[in-house]
């Protein structure tokens, strides 16, 4: 044997270090198998994951935001509605008493004399005065009816005054004469100093109204004078079958202009569209939509583009959900809801991107930190292979048990990672960082990567929560209209604290945010008690919107001195008239006498009242029922009385009382109801109310209220 270097070549020591050589020779060579097939693997798991994660994310953001949006954008659009609405309907019942008024001159004029209207003067300006204009070549004096419209002038001047709504109102006659309420006489002369003619039967409010035959709006039209945007409500006046005229007034429109003009902010904004579907209001540069003149303005209905002419169609008939259309190469969401009075739609668009833009910067930063991982990774992984090649050597001296060492920390993690990965492809579960992967290098760094991916995205969950705060704010709003709502029937009790001879108290618990029943009590005079209960169909804001339309009807038809028939045809004959919805109201209406106790009353598919005589028992008075009120135009009610003496009491109530159910859906009854109330005789009204409330809120439990629940008290007080 030979020795070299104190090695006995082919001596066992020899031998042993071939066999540490070949060992660990075979050992690197497997542990470069193992780790270029792990780093495949990884950066296989690691590429689907990034996919599958990618698409997650977009898909749970995308119908987060849809649904959020589209409750939030519901609500809002409903809400604007509403107060927009308002400002229409109460313009509508204005323009409706003044023609009541006119056609009760015109229909009683044989007994009156005329009386004279004045030309403009420009000495008056400033001041609401009532001038009188006419058509070129017609001479005022000769008029056949401007002398019985001049009573009209003092009502239509005070109504202008007092109203928040109206600017100037008029009464344009059949013979091209013409009553204008307004302030500004000067603006009626021209340049030489000459009264201008008026052209009364071509103006677009006097020609739309006796088209329809009944309330109507314009669109956006200029004032002759002042070229101001306004929107005229007008209707026909009709005497003994003969067309007298069309009485109307001018309604400004600069605040809602000014409110659509705001509303443009962060890729959403509010525009307004008629009926006619043509854009009324939007704001400046907003890339879809542009106002123009009634002339020029295009109808969006017939536009080649079938995805703004779909939803525009349908806007403009009844309320759509979140839709999206394509203009000015932008993706829109928008929605939109109809004005029941003017026919008008108010549409709430949002600009698409600006709703994804958070969703595109996760994803852009989420491949920024996979692209700075990953380009890590592969800078650290050229730096190992450069240091292993040096180590070897070294590696080989240390032995197999070193290398086991070495390859189990390098494999162990890798594998780890790679099935918490695949584990979060899965199930969503987030990656974190553990105790395992601190090796001090390249793996450390692309699981410090993966856990600093996952924080982003559990700040993303964080952000989509956020966003759902926002829906409970819109759900304040809503608690809001119902305060309005309430603040408009009567609630401050005693509601006569300086009569002695009756006692009167009402409850509403609607069964939603807002209600469609209603009730009201009113003095028409000292002697004249109003009362009035009703029961609007269906449930939620158009009901609620409904019955406040109802309530101001009634009530100012009654106030004008008719019997309950006579207001409950009035108020049938005008809702009839511009109700698309088919929407219609119970209404039991009754007037006291207070002096004699002679209740007068009609029943419009209400339920029976209920009556007790002194100290008897309640029962029903089955009075005769006439049609529900808003169901069919023409329909005809008749009155019936009731004489109620000192100790006498009335109770009414809507059909929630009755039908009150619990949780094995039986419902109270008419029968329990009766019962109740004669369990419950002895007590003042507030206590009985109370009470009845408390024992149907008791039998129906843990059940959910279905419908609203109102009832009311009359007491006839005995003489002190």
């Amino acid at each position: 044997m030979k020795t070299l270097f104190g090695l006995t070549l082919g001596g066992i020591k020899h031998k042993i270090l071939n066999l540490v050589l070949i060992f660990l020779l075979a050992i690197l060579l497997v542990f470069g198998a193992v780790a270029v097939f792990q780093g495949k693997k990884l950066s296989t798991v690691v590429n689907d994951t990034r996919e599958k994660q990618q698409r997650s994310i977009r898909q749970v953001s995308e119908e987060a935001m849809h649904q959020t949006l589209e409750g939030a954008l519901k609500k809002t659009t409903a809400l604007q509605t509403y107060v927009a609405d308002e400002v229409f309907t109460e313009a509508s019942n204005d323009i409706d008493m003044l023609r009541t008024m006119a056609q009760g001159i015109f229909e009683g004029r044989s007994s009156l004399e005329k009386i004279e209207a004045s030309l403009p003067d420009p000495k008056t300006q400033g001041t609401l005065t009532a001038q009188v204009l006419c058509e070129e070549g017609v001479d005022y004096k000769k008029s056949e009816y401007l002398g019985y419209a001049a009573y009209m002038s003092s009502v239509m001047i005070n109504m202008v005054g007092s109203s928040g709504k109206i600017e100037n109102c008029f009464f344009g006659l059949r013979d091209g004469t013409h009553i204008c309420i307004d302030s500004d006489p000067e603006s009626k002369f021209g340049s030489d100093g000459k009264l201008m003619s008026f052209p009364v039967r071509e103006r677009p409010w006097y020609k739309l109204a006796v088209r329809t035959g009944g309330i109507c709006f314009t669109d956006l039209e200029s004032d002759t004078y002042t070229d101001k945007k306004v929107v005229t409500c007008a209707a026909p006046v009709y005497a003994n079958g003969e067309l007298i005229g069309v009485i109307g007034g001018d309604i400004s429109v600069d605040k809602i202009d000014e409110y659509v003009k705001s509303s443009l902010e962060n890729g959403g904004f509010v525009c307004i569209l008629s009926k006619s579907g043509r854009v009324i209001f939007a704001p400046d540069n907003n890339g879809i939509f542009t106002v123009e003149t009634t002339e020029t303005a295009k109808d969006l209905r017939q536009s080649e583009n079938k995805e703004l002419a779909d939803f525009v169609n349908t806007a403009v008939r009844e309320p759509t959900d979140l839709v999206t259309i394509s203009a000015g190469g932008k993706e829109y969401y928008a929605i939109g809801k109809p004005m029941s009075s003017v026919g008008w739609t108010v549409v709430s668009i949002v600009d698409k991107k600006a709703t994804e833009a958070g969703t595109e910067r996760m994803l852009e930063d989420y491949d920024k930190i996979n692209d700075e991982a990953t380009e890590k990774f592969n800078d650290a992984s050229s730096h190992s292979i450069q240091t292993v090649l040096v180590l070897t050597l070294l590696i080989l001296a240390f032995g197999s048990a070193a290398a086991l060492v070495i390859s189990g920390k390098i494999v162990k993690p890798i594998e780890n990672m790679t099935n918490e990965i695949a584990e979060g492809g899965r199930t969503g579960k987030l990656f974190e960082m553990k105790e395992i992967y601190k090796t001090k290098d390249e793996i450390e760094v692309l699981a410090e990567a993966f856990d600093d991916l996952s924080k982003k995205t559990k700040q993303y969950i964080i952000d989509i929560t956020q966003i759902t705060k926002e829906k409970e704010r819109i759900g304040t709003e809503l608690e809001l209209a119902r305060k309005i709502q309430r603040d408009m029937l009567p609630n401050v009790y005693p509601a006569f604290p300086n009569r002695k001879d009756f006692d009167i108290y009402a409850t509403m618990e609607p069964a939603k945010e807002v209600a469609g029943d209603f009730y009201d009590f009113f003095l028409i005079d000292e002697d004249h008690l109003g009362i009035v209960m009703a029961d609007v169909s269906g449930k939620g804001i158009p009901a609620a919107l409904f019955m406040m339309m109802s309530k101001i009807l009634i009530h100012n038809f009654a106030m004008m001195g008719a019997s309950p028939a006579s207001v409950l045809e009035q108020a049938n004959r005008t809702i009839c008239q511009n109700n698309d919805e088919g929407m219609f109201v119970t209404v039991w209406l009754g007037i006291l006498e207070i002096s004699t106790g002679k209740l007068v009353a009609s029943n419009a598919g209400h339920e029976y009242p209920i009556i007790r005589r002194g100290d008897g028992d309640y029962e029903y008075h089955k009075d005769k029922h006439g049609f529900v009120v808003g169901g069919m135009s023409g329909i005809r009610y008749s009155d019936y009385e009731i004489r109620l003496n000192k100790g006498d009491s009335l109770f009414l109530y809507t059909d929630g009382a009755p039908e009150a159910v619990n949780k094995d859906n039986r419902m109270f009854g008419a029968e329990r109801l009766i019962s109740a109330l004669n369990e419950r005789k002895d007590m003042d009204p507030v206590e009985l109310l109370t009470d009845m409330n408390a024992v149907i809120r008791e039998f129906a439990g843990e059940a959910e209220q279905f419908d609203d629940i109102t009832m009311l008290e009359l007491r006839i007080l005995p003489p002190e």
